[in-house]
């Protein structure tokens, strides 16, 4: 789950992260009068979407006035904001942090992420801040500095100032980025964090180290821990196609090709969709039905399938062994007949009940395309939908 950069810094500050002060706001009148109540003669004006790169997409703006304080907020409030994360599609901001300015003297980038290769958190810093880490990583990779934290000691003094000296921090700030990356980690490590990013983490020219941008996303399966950061969660960043299919407890992902699939199990559902590429498809969506899915379940995900406009045809695969093939053939009827499926649909059923699956599929009188093994389904799926076209 993602989180907001003012919800973010919310979380940090709880661990002793340093950041400046800002507000939420959700019209223009709110971000004057937060202004206004923050002080000072500089502000920063940052739309707030779940995505990277708001600067160069025109959603983050200095404001030296209440004037432009006003200007910028009303630019930014309701813009479509197009960043390299979002596509070409962008995102509706609907929310405003507004914050006091900043003296910036040096920017540095610094995270705590899972590191699968080595199975441990890593802590991640660069001299390279306010930079994009993927072009850091590609064009100077040598700017970029990583230590591994044991979990029975969690990352340990000497090296939070080990990767301080490499980013090039020297005297006082040392001491204050020892206690912003230690802080940082505890924030990661104590709330089942995915990733914690600060980009930039800035020194002032007073001497401070202060946390001017943050990014968490958080492991959703850990979320009932976490009750208070699951109250973050904003819908409307979310696809209403995955929030849907969350409320029914179906893992859903959109892609964007043309064939619908529905899965059980995610390795399957993965091999699913490399099958149908090998046929010359492309799948339209990531689509696990789990272990234990009713037929009302699949008819949510017909559903759910057949939101998607770009979708031109069918492809079930189901492996019965928790999951009865009886039960998914019932399912899928029930989804023709409510829905009126008028795109091509072809089912491929192995395992528990497989005999008795395919034969209330043979029975229903539908348009219904057996198919023997995966690829004979993949190939009649892509061919159907390549002769629809």
């Amino acid at each position: 789950m993602n989180i907001h950069e003012y919800q973010a810094k919310e979380v940090l500050r709880k661990f002793g992260v340093p950041t400046l002060q800002g507000h939420s706001c959700e019209s223009v009148d709110e971000a004057v009068a937060s202004a206004e109540k923050l002080g000072g003669s500089v502000w920063v004006v940052k739309a707030q979407i779940h995505a990277g790169g708001r600067g160069k997409g025109g959603g983050v703006k200095v404001a030296k006035s209440l004037e432009e304080v006003k200007t910028f907020a009303s630019d930014i409030l309701g813009m479509q904001l197009v960043t390299h994360q979002t596509g070409p599609e962008g995102k509706k901001v609907n929310k405003i942090f507004v914050e006091q300015g900043c003296d910036i003297e040096k920017e540095y980038y610094v995270a705590a992420l899972v590191d699968r290769a080595t199975g441990r958190v890593t802590m991640m810093a660069s001299s390279e801040g306010g930079m994009d880490i993927e072009e850091v990583a590609d064009k100077t990779p040598e700017k970029i500095h990583t230590v591994d934290v044991f979990p029975e000691t969690g990352l340990a003094p000497f090296q939070a100032r080990q990767l301080a000296f490499k980013i090039g921090m020297r005297g006082k700030t040392v001491s204050k980025a020892v206690k912003a990356f230690t802080s940082l980690y505890n924030a990661f490590e104590n709330t089942d964090c995915a990733l914690a990013e600060i980009n930039p983490l800035v020194t002032t020219g007073s001497g401070d180290v202060v946390a001017l941008d943050a990014k968490m996303n958080f492991d959703s399966n850990a979320l009932y821990r976490h009750t208070d950061i699951a109250e973050y969660r904003d819908l409307t960043e979310e696809d209403p196609a995955e929030y849907e299919a969350s409320k029914h407890d179906l893992a859903f992902i959109k892609l964007d090709g043309s064939i619908g699939c529905l899965v059980n199990g995610a390795g399957l559902a993965m091999a699913t969709m490399d099958v149908i590429k090998i046929h010359g498809g492309e799948p339209a969506n990531f689509l696990d039905v789990g272990g234990g899915a009713t037929k009302e379940k699949v008819t949510e995900a017909f559903k759910i399938i057949l939101g998607d406009k770009n979708v031109k045809g069918i492809l079930v695969n189901i492996f019965g062994g928790i999951m009865k093939c009886d039960i998914i053939a019932e399912g899928v009827i029930a989804a023709t007949k409510e829905l009126g499926l008028n795109v091509p649909l072809v089912v491929r059923l192995q395992g528990t009940n497989v005999d008795l699956g395919k034969s209330i599929l043979a029975k229903s009188d539908l348009n219904i395309v057996a198919a023997d093994d995966l690829s004979d389904a993949a190939n009649k799926i892509v061919n159907a939908v390549k002769g629809a076209q």
